[in-house]
């Protein structure tokens, strides 16, 4: 117990512990990811064996850069099935206009122009069915008119489908590979997503559109940013809820598996609360006065959240409604400290 001389009850500011709508700051351990939507896992478009390797990971590449040569007997295969079929249907092509000439010569009737119309309509379609195979092992239009003449090869490119960093390359030289292979990982990492695990007791305080701030080991400082996503299910493994906020980074200072800690703003609740100003520390340990008389204090321990706006939230040790000193309280902790070593 403190009793306050008047002199110093003068400069105490009295009020009662009330409620307030405030926003805790939760601390949610996280760490940075690729965006997903700026991730291409590529590979070869055929069977084949790789020939050539044109990158090596680091390196920067623009969509449609060739990132690896390979051969393939299966392309050699399939480029031939397409010039067969070309060279079919131009051969009922020709056989149909002889047709039409006998028929107006009447030398054949209309149902021997029927056939020839139909055989060639099985050529183009055969012709059809050969380009989309093509396409399909990754054929170009450009190297479909050079085989139209003619030209074949069985060497398929692997191309980048994005533009960005090589981040993984998984394939030697002289390896076998198939279209199911991922052979190279291309991120463009100008964005990157920072994911965190939220405790599912925090999970309810927690919505897509918050306010995050990011701390990483990146020089910069805190990065400012919002939840764009919250998972609507808990990890059954680490009892956590997945939250993800994306930013820019257009210094490449956030590293993909970086760790990172997210500070979000929990949604406004009505919570007991103290004024900042109010708690006085001791020992590690937070304490306010509480007022019992005119002139006499009682220092109480009290457990507190982190501070938002000035006020920090009470999980307990103090009732609603009870006087505490909110200014002066300084003050009156070294009148205690006086009181208690002359007392000693």
């Amino acid at each position: 117990m403190v009793v306050a001389p008047p002199a110093l009850t003068a400069r105490l500011k009295v009020a009662p512990a009330g409620q307030q709508a405030v926003s805790e700051r939760l601390r949610v351990p996280g760490q940075i990811d690729f965006d997903e939507q700026r991730l291409a896992r590529i590979g070869a478009s055929v069977t084949g064996r790789v020939t050539e390797l044109l990158v090596v990971p680091g390196q920067q590449v623009k969509a449609g850069d060739i990132l690896a040569q390979l051969h393939s007997t299966e392309l050699g295969t399939a480029q031939l099935a397409y010039q067969k079929a070309v060279a079919q249907r131009d051969l009922q092509a020709r056989a149909l206009e002889r047709a039409k000439l006998l028929l107006a010569a009447d030398v054949i009737g209309s149902a021997e122009l029927q056939k020839r119309q139909s055989e060639l309509a099985m050529a183009q379609a055969e012709v059809r069915a050969a380009v989309d195979q093509l396409r399909v092992m990754g054929v170009s239009p450009a190297t479909l008119a050079k085989m139209r003449t003619g030209g074949m090869s069985s060497i398929s490119p692997v191309v980048a489908s994005l533009g960005g960093t090589v981040v993984e390359r998984k394939v030697t030289r002289g390896q076998v590979v198939q279209p199911a292979d991922a052979l190279f990982t291309v991120a463009d990492l100008s964005r990157v997503w920072v994911v965190g695990q939220v405790p599912e007791s925090a999970a309810p305080l927690v919505r897509a559109g918050q306010a995050v701030e990011i701390e990483t080991g990146a020089p910069g400082g805190r990065i400012v940013g919002k939840l764009i996503w919250v998972s609507d299910i808990v990890d059954p493994q680490t009892r956590t809820v997945t939250v993800r906020t994306e930013v820019d980074n257009p210094e490449r200072a956030l590293k993909p598996s970086m760790l990172a800690t997210l500070l979000i703003e929990s949604r406004p609740e009505q919570k007991l609360v103290v004024p900042t100003a109010a708690v006085v520390r001791e020992d590690n340990r937070d304490y306010v006065f509480v007022q019992v008389s005119q002139t006499d204090y009682r220092l109480v321990p009290v457990k507190l959240g982190d501070e938002s706006n000035g006020v920090r939230p009470v999980a307990s040790g103090l009732q609603a409604g009870q006087p505490i000193v909110v200014e002066g309280g300084f003050h009156l902790n070294n009148e205690r400290k006086r009181a208690e070593m002359e007392g000693a």
